[in-house]
């Protein structure tokens, strides 16, 4: 799973993402500091504001950023949003009112809805190999998780020592650490887009994306990861202290449990996917995360304290599998799904629409659980999660060829949509003849 690394200039880059998120990482926990320092008992109200605030620069930004990715250098454009992000992170530490925090979040997340995209379109032009890209993504998918478990445990090792307000240095550190080592290398120059005016550019990915069957599916796939993670992201910390009366360390080991499993899963994917369509394991994993949330229901609702929380800690990693074998092989449905110079606005549609998921299942895990009981809410989750899932079997066709063939004369040979006489035709075709004709190049 490593031989991408071999490749300098990802190996680069996959340094200036582990670099990135570790900043990431200790914001996240000086972030709830700062909110418990200014706002006290209403902390949890800050922060789920700005958490809010987060997924709606990240719904918003991603496809503007998207629509201007063609048009500016990819190295200037990472680098100057690393840079708006360690300057964010600067003035969070002088902040003394809740309102502020949220103008500077609503920018330092805009930053990043415009920089993660970009980022992603650029690793398919460094990485052409099919099974090279698919090993990147898993390496992508091991950092996160790494992320998640190692960044609060730096922090809690650097408040020992300094207060929370320091780690907003580490965090704008990491930023511009990030920045050198995206400054270090030469990008790919994305190839030229067909002549569009803004408006058209700022839709166009919304468009491949939502005229292209197999993302149709991808998209009901990132609701039923949504709604089975969430439960984790959001209720880990009540199941565990509120409902079983265990302590931090026991609310730290859960999460870990989540992501020990979605690590696992991404180290075999590689392989797995060698062997099955993206579409097989994608949805085996969202049917994989319906039964853990419905024996936890069972679990917080029969057992006593100590078995329900081994309970847990079993379903847990089943979860986290689940959500990697969904997640992970995104980039390869995106990557032959559009040309090169369409990826821009394609990866900011699925960052733009993924997001969107999480907007609705963020707050039904949070608001649900408050009024109606964790059994209950987990029982919701486990719906939505197989209503979406049958829904992406629905959209997404099983016979789903690589190659589509469609009649371009103007398209290159390399157009990934451009095959063999015999090939399926879908709706996506009729979308790129409609827009030929509109716009033609």
């Amino acid at each position: 799973m490593l031989e991408p690394l071999r490749n300098r200039t990802y190996r680069q880059l996959f340094a200036a993402q582990i670099i990135a998120l570790i900043g990431t990482g200790l914001l996240t926990v000086a972030l709830g500091l700062l909110a418990y320092d200014l706002a006290g008992g209403n902390a949890g109200a800050v922060l789920g504001t700005a958490l809010a605030i987060k997924m709606i620069a990240y719904v918003g930004v991603s496809p503007i950023a998207g629509a201007v990715a063609g048009m500016l250098p990819r190295r200037a454009m990472l680098v100057a949003l690393d840079l708006v992000r360690a300057a964010i992170a600067l003035f969070l530490p002088f902040v003394d009112q809740v309102w502020q925090i949220y103008v500077l979040i609503f920018i330092l997340q805009s930053a990043s809805a415009a920089f993660t995209p970009t980022f992603q379109a650029t690793i398919p032009d460094i990485l052409p190999e099919e099974n090279d890209y698919t090993k990147a993504l898993s390496l992508s998918r091991l950092a996160y998780d790494l992320e998640t478990l190692l960044s609060p445990m730096l922090a809690a090792a650097l408040l020992t020592v300094m207060n929370f307000h320091t780690l907003f240095a580490g965090t704008a550190l990491g930023f511009l650490l990030s920045a050198a080592f995206v400054l270090s290398v030469v990008l790919p120059r994305p190839k030229e887009a067909r002549a569009m005016s803004f408006a058209q550019r700022l839709t166009q990915g919304a468009r491949i994306y939502l005229a292209t069957p197999r993302l149709r599916g991808l998209l009901a796939l990132n609701m039923a990861a949504a709604a089975g993670a969430a439960i984790v992201f959001v209720n880990t910390i009540v199941i565990v202290r509120e409902i079983l009366g265990l302590g931090d360390q026991a609310v730290a080991i859960t999460l870990a449990a989540f992501g020990f499993g979605s690590m696992a899963a991404a180290c075999i994917l590689p392989r797995i996917l060698e062997r099955y369509s993206d579409r097989a394991v994608m949805v085996a994993g969202a049917g994989l995360m319906t039964p853990p949330l419905l024996i936890a229901a069972f679990a917080l609702e029969r057992l006593q304290s100590q078995n329900a929380w081994t309970a847990i800690l079993t379903l847990w990693p089943m979860l986290g599998a689940g959500y990697a074998m969904v997640v992970t092989p995104t980039g390869r449905l995106l990557r032959r799904s559009a040309q090169e110079a369409d990826r821009p606005a394609l990866f900011a549609a699925q960052f733009a629409l993924s997001h969107a998921c999480w907007l609705v299942t963020y707050p039904m895990a949070g608001w649900l659980g408050a009024k109606a009981g964790l059994p209950l809410t987990l029982i919701a989750h486990a719906a939505l999660t197989v209503s979406a899932t049958i829904l992406a079997l629905t959209l997404w066709p099983a016979a789903d060829p690589d190659i589509i063939e469609h009649a371009h004369p103007e398209l290159p040979a390399t157009h990934p949509h451009v095959g063999q006489p015999g090939g399926l035709r879908h709706a996506h075709v009729f979308l790129i003849d409609h827009l030929h004709r509109r716009w033609p190049a």
